[in-house]
Parts: structure tokens; C-alpha cells; sequence
């Protein structure tokens, strides 16, 4: 088993034990933590998430990590991973139960998805159509299906898109800039192609 190298931030709100596990099977460790130093000295880091956003950003705050988060991905410069709600706490605003500051890390607002004739929240598998080359998604092909399950989705300008999905109308599936990478569905959750995803992301953290 090859030697740790990224930390699952512990917040009290992610599917940390499903992605810990999808780790294993590809035959890595990671460490689980909430600890400023852990989190500050690893080579890669993934923000986990099932939840609301506000929740989600008030814990964060309560365990006195958000500079930490910020200073990881903008002065060191350290590839992190959003997953879910960890996608949507990159983004510089969310419109669920309020207004509430993320991360901003990648600018972007997260909006409610529109009910139209389709239930929300939208759960289950779906493809993905790919925007642009990424490294989170080498080896993967355009219109690959990947596990969903959301109520709100991740609004930004097209650059910063990697990856769509279509659910009434076109919603990110996946955002990118530089070193920080999200992605809406959920690869500890979606078989061959999502260990892919981590394989790939563990990967851009190896030195």
C-alpha cells in the first residue's frame, strides 16, 4: 500500500467512510482529519460533503480551518478535490436557505435546481459531457454515467466547467482551475470509473 499523501478533511458532514474505502481498493491510504497541521503538511486534499451548505460552512469555521483550506490551495498551491457539497464550498456564494460565503476558490454561485417536470433532488446515475481535456478525467470517455445526488448545482462561467451533465437543462457536473478540481457526482459511488476519477486525482498529488 503505497504511503499517504492526501487528507480527507473531517467536518462532520461528508461520505468519508465510502471515499476511504474506494481509496483502499485502489490500494492507497489517506488520512482522515480535521487537524490544521495534517491538513497544512499533505500533498493533496478532498473536501467531502453530504449536507447543506451553510451547515457545512458554519463547521468549517467552528474547526478553525477555512484559512487553512484557503492557504493550501492558493499559497501552497496543492491540488484539492471538491466532492458534492465539497464541490459547491468552492464557489464564492450559495443561495441555499439564505446567502451564505464559501471557500471561493473557483468564482461561482450555487443555485437551486429548477423543479420544471423533473423531481428534485436529482438522484441516480447520469452521463457526463466532457468540455474540455482534464486530468481528473484521463481515460474517461464523453458520456460517461457517474451517480448523482444533489438539489442544488454549481453556477460559473464556462472556463472554469470541465465536465456537464443534463437534468432539464445542462448543470456542471465537474470545475476546474489550476489546482483545484470539483466534481457534483460522486466517484466513491460510481464503480469503475469513479475510482478512475481518484486514481487519476491521487495521481496530481504524488511528488
Amino acid at each position: 500500500m503505497s504511503v499517504s499523501n492526501i487528507c480527507i478533511v473531517d467536518y462532520g458532514m461528508g461520505n468519508i467512510g465510502s471515499i476511504t474505502n474506494a481509496f483502499e481498493i485502489l490500494g492507497h491510504s489517506v488520512d482522515v482529519s480535521s487537524d490544521r497541521e495534517v491538513i497544512s503538511s499533505a500533498h493533496g486534499l478532498i473536501l467531502p460533503g453530504v449536507g447543506a451548505f451553510p451547515k457545512a460552512m458554519n463547521n468549517l469555521r467552528d474547526l478553525q480551518i477555512l484559512d487553512v483550506i484557503k492557504d493550501f490551495a492558493i499559497e501552497q498551491e496543492k491540488p484539492v478535490l471538491g466532492i458534492c457539497l465539497g464541490m459547491q464550498l468552492l464557489a464564492t456564494s450559495s443561495e441555499e436557505n439564505g446567502h451564505h460565503l464559501g471557500l471561493g476558490l473557483i468564482p461561482g454561485q450555487v443555485k437551486k435546481i429548477p423543479g420544471n417536470e423533473l423531481p428534485v433532488p436529482q438522484v441516480g446515475w447520469n452521463d457526463i459531457n466532457l468540455r474540455h481535456d482534464s486530468s481528473i478525467f484521463e481515460g474517461i470517455l464523453d458520456n460517461t454515467d457517474f451517480y448523482f445526488v444533489h438539489s442544488y448545482y454549481f453556477s460559473c462561467e464556462r472556463k472554469f466547467v470541465s465536465s456537464t451533465t443534463n437534468y432539464g437543462m445542462d448543470l456542471t457536473a465537474s470545475i476546474e482551475c489550476k489546482n483545484v478540481f470539483g466534481v457534483q457526482f460522486h466517484p466513491e459511488r460510481s464503480h469503475r470509473y469513479g475510482l478512475k476519477v481518484l486514481e487519476n486525482f491521487h495521481k496530481l498529488c504524488s511528488v
